[in-house]
C-alpha cells in the first residue's frame, strides 16, 4: 500500500511537471507599441532554455544553440513591416520594425518557434502585438543616417541606439525625438562586406523630430559639400566629431525629409465590385459524336512534296556527274599534238630514271655493316634487311656525277628538271650543274 501511494505521487509530479511545461510553452506575452515608433522585441535564449524538457544525456545545456521560426498566426509568414535577423545559433534572436497607422487596434499575434538544434526539441509561444497610437504621429521632420561601422543587430542594442539619439539630439536641440526605423544595408542593395578588417555590413536609422533641421544637418546641401560628394570624397560637417566616436556616419548618404512639403500621390483604383460574374447564360459544352478529319493533304504536304524535290535534285545531280564527263579520248582529241607528244617525253623520261635508280649497285654505308661485339665476339646483324629499298638511300658521289653528266645531255626538256628531286639538283651543282 505504501509503494502505491508513493508511485502515485511520483505520478502526479511528472504529470505537473508536464503540464507546467506545456502551460509555459503557450504563454501570450502582450507588447505595446505605438505607431511611427521603431519596435524593438529580443528573444532571449535564456527565457527559451525553461522551456525545453531536461535531456538525460550529458552535455553543457546551458550553451546550446538555439534557433528560432517567426509569423504570423496563420500564415507562413511575418506581417511586412515586421523583421527577424539572428546572426548564430548562439546569440539572441530580434524581431523589429516600424508599425504604421493601418495597423492601430489590430492584434497582431506572432508565433514563435524555439528549436534546440542538441536535443531537437521544440518550445513555442504566442507575441501579441497590439499597435498603439499617438498624437505625434507622424514627426514632421525625418532624417535618415547611413552608418558604415554598425550592423543592424548591433544597432538594434538599446545602450547603442540609445547613445545614438542621444548625439542627434545633440546636434538637433528637438523636444520630441523617435527612432522610427532601421533598416540594413543589405535591404537596400548593399553587398556583403569581406570578412576583413572588421568590416561591417552598414545599417540605416530613420530618427524623426517635431522642430526644423539645424543648420549642421542642413551643411550637407551646400554647394561645396554636393560637389565634393560628386566626387566620392567626404564633405566637410561641423558636427561630424560629435559622432566619430562610437559612429562613422556617410554624409554624402543622409537624407532630410520635410513631410509637410510633400505632396501626397493619390492613386484611384476602380471599383472592384461585388466579385460576382456577369450573366453570361449556360454553358454549352462541345457536341460529342466528333467530325472525322481528312489528313492525307496534311500528308502529302509534309511528306511526298520534300521527297519528290529530293528526287529531282538528284537525279540533276547524277546527271551533272555522270553524264557530262568529257573522257579521255575527247580531251585527247581537244588537246594540240605538240602538248602531247611532250607530256608523253616526260613520262618516258620519268620512268626511265626510275628503272635506273632501282637497277644501280652502291656500297653499304658504314652504319648498315655488321657490328663486332670485342667483349662477346658475337657480330650484330645489320641495321637494315638484304631486302631493304634502296632508292630512297643518297646517291654515291660517282654515281651521281653520271647521272647529272648523263641528263645534262639526254634530256632537252626543261619540263623534265621540275620533276627531279630537290637532292639529285642540289648534288649536281659541284659538277657544273645543268646545261
Amino acid at each position: 500500500m505504501f509503494c502505491f501511494l508513493e508511485l502515485i505521487s511520483f505520478l502526479s509530479e511528472i504529470s505537473v511537471s508536464v503540464v507546467t511545461i506545456l502551460s509555459r510553452s503557450h504563454a501570450d506575452r502582450n507588447v505595446y507599441p505605438s505607431a511611427g515608433v521603431l519596435f524593438v522585441h529580443v528573444l532571449e535564449r535564456e527565457y527559451f532554455k525553461g522551456e525545453f524538457p531536461p535531456y538525460p544525456k550529458s552535455g553543457d545545456a546551458g550553451n546550446d544553440p538555439i534557433t528560432f521560426n517567426t509569423n504570423l498566426m496563420g500564415y507562413p509568414d511575418r506581417p511586412g513591416w515586421l523583421r527577424y535577423i539572428q546572426r548564430t545559433p548562439h546569440s539572441d534572436g530580434v524581431l523589429y520594425g516600424s508599425p504604421t497607422a493601418e495597423h492601430v487596434g489590430k492584434a497582431t499575434v506572432i508565433e514563435i518557434t524555439a528549436y534546440n538544434r542538441r536535443t531537437f526539441e521544440t518550445a513555442r509561444h504566442n507575441l501579441v502585438i497590439n499597435i498603439m497610437a499617438t498624437e505625434e504621429f507622424p514627426l514632421p521632420y525625418q532624417a535618415e543616417f547611413y552608418i558604415k561601422n554598425m550592423n543592424v543587430e548591433e544597432m538594434l542594442a538599446s545602450e547603442v541606439l540609445g547613445d545614438f539619439l542621444g548625439a542627434v539630439k545633440n546636434i538637433w536641440q528637438p523636444e520630441r525625438l523617435n527612432a522610427i526605423n532601421i533598416t540594413s544595408a543589405l535591404d537596400r542593395g548593399g553587398r556583403v562586406p569581406l570578412p576583413i578588417n572588421n568590416l561591417k555590413e552598414g545599417v540605416y536609422v530613420m530618427v524623426g523630430a517635431d522642430v526644423p533641421f539645424s543648420s549642421c544637418l542642413r551643411e550637407v546641401e551646400s554647394p561645396h559639400n554636393q560637389l565634393r560628394c560628386s566626387q566620392e570624397m567626404e564633405p566637410v560637417i561641423s558636427c561630424d566629431k560629435k559622432f566619430r566616436a562610437q559612429f562613422h556616419i556617410d554624409w554624402c548618404k543622409i537624407s532630410l525629409v520635410d513631410i509637410n512639403r510633400v505632396v501626397p500621390v493619390y492613386i484611384t483604383r476602380p471599383d472592384p465590385g461585388t466579385g460576382i460574374l456577369p450573366e453570361f447564360g449556360e454553358y454549352d459544352p462541345p457536341s460529342e459524336s466528333l467530325k472525322t478529319r481528312d489528313y492525307f493533304s496534311d500528308f502529302l504536304i509534309t511528306l511526298a512534296v520534300p521527297s519528290a524535290v529530293a528526287l529531282v535534285l538528284f537525279f540533276i545531280l547524277g546527271y551533272s556527274m555522270c553524264c557530262r564527263r568529257e573522257g579521255v579520248e575527247k580531251r585527247n582529241m581537244q588537246t594540240p599534238d605538240i602538248q602531247l607528244v611532250h607530256h608523253s617525253s616526260i613520262q618516258k623520261s620519268s620512268k626511265e630514271l626510275r628503272s635506273m635508280s632501282k637497277n644501280r649497285e652502291i656500297s653499304w654505308p658504314l652504319s648498315t655493316l655488321p657490328v663486332f661485339n670485342p667483349v662477346s665476339g658475337e657480330v650484330v646483324p645489320p641495321i637494315h634487311p638484304d631486302n631493304y629499298e634502296t632508292t630512297s638511300m643518297p646517291l654515291m658521289q660517282t654515281q651521281t656525277a653520271l647521272l647529272c653528266a648523263w641528263c645534262s645531255a639526254a634530256l632537252t626538256c626543261c619540263s623534265l628538271c621540275s620533276l627531279l628531286t630537290k637532292e639529285i639538283v642540289m648534288s649536281c651543282q659541284p659538277f657544273g650543274g645543268w646545261r
